[in-house]
Order: C-alpha cells, then sequence, then structure tokens
C-alpha cells in the first residue's frame, strides 16, 4: 500500500498546482492535524481512497469535522489490515479542546487498552505531538508525550506518524528517523511511503 501523510501545511504539490492523477498512486491518506477540513476533503475527494485523521492543537478554530474522512481519535482504525492508533493534540501550553498534560494524554491511552488488545496491538501510532526526546523541542508548546515513547516500547508498531514540528523550525530535523522497531516519520507537509497490507 502506497501511504501518503500529510500535516501541519498544504502542499502546494497536492493542492494549487494539483494536476488530474497525481493522488492516484496512493492507497490511504493519514493526516496528522492542523489542515483545514477544505484542504483534507480535497484530498480524499481527488485520491478516491480513505482518508484518516487526528486533530491538531489549531483544529478547534476551523469550526467543522472534513468530511468523507474518518477520525481516528481515541480508537483503532482498521483498513486493509492495518491498524491505526490514533491520538491527536499537542502538549497543553494554553486552554485548548486539543491540548493535554501528559497525565491526561496517559489517561486517554489508559482508556484504549480493550480496543488495542482487541485489535491485538497496532501497526501505525498517528499522533499530532510527537514523543518526548523525539524531534521534539524543550519549550512548552512543541514539547513530545513521553506516553508515546512507552506506546511504542510496549506494542512494536511499525510506524509512528506525528505532525507539529515544522521541519523548518530546525534544517536539522529529520523527516524519517527510527526508535527500536519503529520508523518515525514527521509528516510535516507530506511524507510518501510503502506499507503491506493484507
Amino acid at each position: 500500500m502506497r501511504v501518503l501523510a500529510v500535516s501541519d501545511v498544504p502542499s502546494d504539490r497536492f493542492y494549487e498546482y494539483y494536476t488530474e492523477g497525481k493522488l492516484d498512486e496512493f492507497d490511504l491518506i493519514l493526516s496528522c492535524g492542523d489542515l483545514r477540513p477544505e484542504y483534507l476533503e480535497f484530498l480524499v475527494t481527488m485520491a478516491h481512497c480513505p482518508l484518516i485523521y487526528v486533530h491538531g492543537n489549531h483544529d478547534d478554530s476551523y469550526g467543522r469535522e472534513p468530511q468523507g474522512c474518518e477520525c481516528a481519535d481515541d480508537t483503532v482504525v482498521e483498513y486493509n489490515g492495518i491498524r491505526i492508533l490514533g491520538l491527536g493534540g499537542s502538549f497543553k501550553y494554553r486552554d485548548g479542546k486539543y491540548m493535554y498534560t501528559e497525565n491526561q494524554m496517559k489517561s486517554r491511552i489508559r482508556r484504549l487498552w480493550l480496543t488495542i488488545k482487541k485489535h491485538r496491538g497496532f501497526d501505525i501510532l498517528l499522533t499530532h505531538a510527537p514523543a518526548r526526546g523525539l524531534n521534539d523541542f524543550d519549550t512548552v508548546p512543541h514539547r513530545g508525550f513521553e506516553c508515546f515513547n512507552a506506546l511504542m516500547e510496549k506494542y512494536n508498531p511499525q510506524y509512528f506518524i506525528h505532525g507539529h514540528i515544522h521541519r523548518n523550525y530546525d534544517f536539522r530535523i529529520p523527516q524519517i528517523c527510527a526508535k527500536g522497531v519503529t520508523t518515525v516519520i514527521n509528516a510535516y507537509e507530506y511524507c510518501i511511503f510503502d506499507i503491506d497490507g493484507r
């Protein structure tokens, strides 16, 4: 399966300069948040494949959910045998619908244990924020969650896909790296990768 992961800013390649058929190669689109509903609706319409998303810390300002897309927040979504666990939002630095303290994010994960068990784990951890110490920053607005590290260590997903850390903040921020057996992807703007489906 060819997957398009997107986050934070629309890509001109797939929007402003879109040409017919440019999205035909994708079997699945994953959004890590902070993208306007109109953009996600455009992608899902033109690509003719499912789009699964989590919320970013700014998504409460958009006023509505994207139509024709599936939200994975606080659940496991399966597509073509791929199990996707969604945990949107960022570290809490002000009041906001999609902002959480470390303890609040841990509570969300604890509430999902039965769902994760039912699905026998997950293949993709889809979030907005990064994991603590993994491409994040010390400043509170861009701090990652320590509990994401624990999730990866316990379940060994094939991929951890996040956004929130704009790669133009620092040229040294990698788009792809690894934590143990998990490939970590910063989906800022977009990233294309392949995963085995069933």
